[in-house]
């Protein structure tokens, strides 16, 4: 695509012309899995180091290791012995801050004041390439009243504040409304600072969008079931949220880098597009930019990543996910995620996450302890 640019100055006209790249041709596309490790222990994220080639990986069994490019290490932090099991519960999301000397991670415990257990924030110093056991500093712990629809996603944004996903809390269907109420986490995207401040053991951004509002301040946006996986587009920093259905509807939620947040997905008033059980959509809903229905097997949503590699040019400004149930991997073109949705023609059986490496590659993992990166296909 060329713009033109013409502009007179005096009698000369002054022309420019600016080059801007092809689009991505999705239609073109096509990968292969590369197995990296089989060895991993029901592998659920993964997260770089600033400074550090290794890709950490955090397993839903409570351990975090990592893979430096051809072999596993054991161990750097272990908490096997805190972590509930269930089988959405576990170790679930791990990030380093941005100047790489402290591992956070949300896991759900095994003790605490929820039927459940709690679900937890924890912070670690990273030193000697080891979280260090006895820095352990829990930035918060929600009273969890059932086992399922913990979301646990962990990042840190471009504004080098860390967002957190949480779900509804479990149940069916949100039975205490908690995704629409401001009052609670549960149903939420958290944006905080971890550093500690007053009572709290993390910090308000004073530009988060209910500071001096009847809420928690910590919210960013709300009305979410169960945001399993989400990521920021290395390239834009627009968020891209795949957040879980009940019955009927998987979604995927899309927020721009310019947002000053607040941002209503409308759980549990809709699903998808659609109302759910009789519910009004909100005045101040945001729908889904893409959705799919439960049909061909399809069951829970794998959110995924905006591509921004150089390995597969056909994929480029992409969004990759699959689904648990069928294992396809898939991909839309953001500008026009309806019309552009296309199977990738790659499976694996029960993928639970994307990871991103510090090339913008992507990877894929599986609850059956496989790790592969997406690569250029024939």
């Amino acid at each position: 695509m060329k713009l033109r640019i013409a502009s007179l100055i005096g009698a000369i006209a002054l022309v420019v012309t600016i080059v801007r790249p092809a689009s991505a041709d999705l239609s073109t596309a096509s990968v292969k899995l590369t197995l990296i490790t089989s060895r991993l222990h029901q592998p659920i994220a993964i997260a770089v180091r600033t400074g550090d080639p290794r890709l950490f990986i955090a397993e839903k069994v409570g351990t975090v290791r990592a893979w430096n490019g051809t072999s596993l290490s054991r161990p750097l932090l272990n908490i096997s012995k805190l972590v509930s099991k269930g089988t959405e519960q576990g170790l679930l999301g791990l990030a380093f801050n941005p100047a790489g000397k402290k591992l956070y991670v949300y896991f759900t415990a095994k003790n605490g004041r929820g039927a459940a257990g709690d679900d937890v924030l924890r912070e670690y110093r990273f030193s000697n390439g080891h979280a260090v056991a006895r820095t352990a500093r829990d930035l918060f712990r929600l009273a969890d009243p059932y086992p399922n629809h913990n979301g646990g996603n962990v990042v840190f944004g471009q504004d080098g504040y860390l967002y957190v996903g949480i779900g509804d809390g479990g149940s069916s269907g949100d039975p205490q409304d908690r995704a629409q109420n401001l009052k609670s986490l549960f149903g939420k995207m958290l944006r905080i600072d971890p550093k500690p401040a007053g009572k709290r053991n993390f910090t308000i951004p004073p530009s988060n969008p209910f500071v001096g509002k009847p809420a928690n301040d910590a919210i960013w946006a709300y009305g979410l079931r169960n945001p399993w996986r989400w990521s920021f587009d290395r390239l834009n920093g627009d968020l891209w949220i795949g957040d879980v259905g009940q019955n009927t509807w998987e979604e995927v939620d899309h927020q721009l880098s310019t947002s000053a947040g607040g941002e209503n997905y409308g759980w549990n008033l809709t699903e998808g597009n659609h109302p759910y059980n009789g519910g009004t959509p909100p005045s101040n809903w945001v729908p889904p930019v893409f959705e799919y229905r439960h049909l061909n097997n399809n069951c829970a949503i794998i959110g995924g990543y905006v591509y921004r590699g150089s390995a597969i040019a056909a994929l480029a400004g992409a969004y990759l996910y699959a689904d648990l149930c069928v294992g396809n991997l898939r991909a839309f073109m953001p500008s026009d995620p309806t019309t552009t949705v296309r199977d990738l023609g790659s499976h694996v059986d029960t993928p639970t996450s994307f990871g991103e490496d510090q090339n913008g590659e992507l990877y894929v993992m599986t609850l059956g302890g496989r790790l592969f990166r997406i690569d250029q296909g024939p």
